[in-house]
């Protein structure tokens, strides 16, 4: 589970650890609802988003979707491959872990159709526009309060 910055803990239930499980466990199935990657396992990918699921032993897309170009990681590692005349990137593993994200960046809205099951490449696409909007807020706060004493 991905951790609660102190300062927004008051904002969550105090049943968030249940409503969270609910929702990565019972509903996801433990699988992140974004990409398919499974809790908790080492996977192999290839740093674009492309991913083995060893469960299908297939490759999958940033979105879940079947990839059928590629052979199994194994080939991969003999195999040389040509996309556009260069060689594709080794494979690299990752622990996935899974996390509840809030859809609408609100942790005060609950709702199970707010709610999904994100593994940590989906939750920081997903939350990377909400980070720029704050980052640039928080330049824009130190910007003005250094205009007033300047």
């Amino acid at each position: 589970m991905m951790p609660i910055a102190p300062e927004h803990r008051w904002l969550y239930p105090i049943d968030w650890p249940e409503l969270s499980n609910l929702v990565r466990f019972r509903r996801a199935k433990g699988r992140c609802e974004h990409c398919r990657r499974p809790h908790g396992r080492d996977v192999i990918h290839l740093g674009d988003g492309t991913w083995w699921d060893e469960d299908g032993a297939i490759w999958r897309d940033g979105k879940g979707r079947r990839v059928r170009t590629l052979p199994p990681p194994s080939e991969l590692l003999h195999v040389q491959l040509v996309f556009a005349g260069m060689d594709p990137p080794p494979p690299h593993s990752t622990r996935v872990v899974l996390a509840s994200a809030h859809l609408n960046h609100d942790p005060g809205d609950n709702r199970q159709r707010n709610l999904a099951a994100l593994c940590q490449r989906c939750h920081m696409i997903h939350d990377a526009p909400e980070h720029r909007r704050r980052r640039w807020l928080n330049g824009f706060r130190l910007r003005a309060i250094g205009d007033l004493f300047a």
